[in-house]
């Protein structure tokens, strides 16, 4: 409840309740998530708006062995209730496995300490195709002097390859938390041009959560956006009699 409220202050609205599976420390099973409504009886309103804040859920698997790909390509019926799935490989093999097959909405990069992997071209590519996106988590470049230098050098690395098409996360303290403004100018120091950094705190996290509704869905998903006419296309569409009559 602190941590949404937190969120509520620094101009966020919607976020997302991490589920964390680490095959390596124990066996541990998809269970299914609990309802937002559950624990959070009644959510704060939006700044500026008349919407409540949007709490979905997310799972996110820790792999370090191929095996425990094989969780994700199995039609578990917890996995698709889950809005957002992420994978965090440790390998450079997990990492093109889930670049290329699986079916997931974000790739997490661990920044906290020197990668055992370059990131490659073609990989990353094809995750960018197939509507996938790579997240950074921008705590440990708050925390730790060393850790803000793993930090920088990985994320300088990624944006080499990956065109700008990341999100970010934050860990679960209320007071490492910032507002999308800070953790935009934080994407300037990882190599995102201004565009590329609110986009990562804006545009690329709805896509996330649309590629997610996509992934439970059958075939896909259709968002229609109403676009503005301009006063020109106004004026063109007026037949010629009667702008001569407005005209006199």
């Amino acid at each position: 409840q602190n941590i949404l409220t937190v969120c509520f202050l620094v101009g966020y609205s919607a976020v997302a309740l991490n589920h964390v599976i680490d095959f390596k420390e124990k066996k541990q099973e998809i269970i299914k998530p609990v309802s937002p409504s559950e624990l959070f009886p009644s959510l704060p309103i939006v700044q500026g708006t008349s919407k409540r804040i949007k709490v979905l859920t997310r799972l996110t698997l820790v792999v370090s062995d191929p095996s425990h790909c094989n969780l994700l390509r199995s039609t578990s019926a917890n996995i698709r209730l889950y809005d957002i799935i992420a994978v965090f490989p440790k390998t450079e093999k997990l990492f093109h496995i889930a670049c290329t097959t699986l079916d997931v909405d974000l790739v997490c990069i661990n920044v906290t300490e020197k990668l055992p992997f370059y990131f490659r071209r073609p990989p990353v590519n094809m995750a960018i195709d197939r509507g996938i996106y790579f997240e950074l988590l921008y705590t440990p470049a708050i925390k730790d002097s060393t850790m803000r230098r793993y930090t920088i050098s990985n994320a300088i690395s990624l944006m080499q390859i990956c065109k700008g098409k990341v999100s970010s996360q934050s860990e679960n303290k209320p007071l490492e938390l910032r507002g999308p403004y800070d953790v935009a100018n934080l994407g300037l120091l990882f190599g995102l041009s201004e565009g590329e950094a609110k986009a990562a705190v804006s545009t690329n996290c709805r896509a996330t959560m649309l590629h997610g509704e996509t992934r439970k869905s059958a075939c896909g998903i259709v968002y229609t956006v109403k676009k503005p006419r301009k006063v020109e296309e106004e004026e063109t569409a007026v037949p010629a009699c009667k702008k001569a009559k407005t005209q006199a």
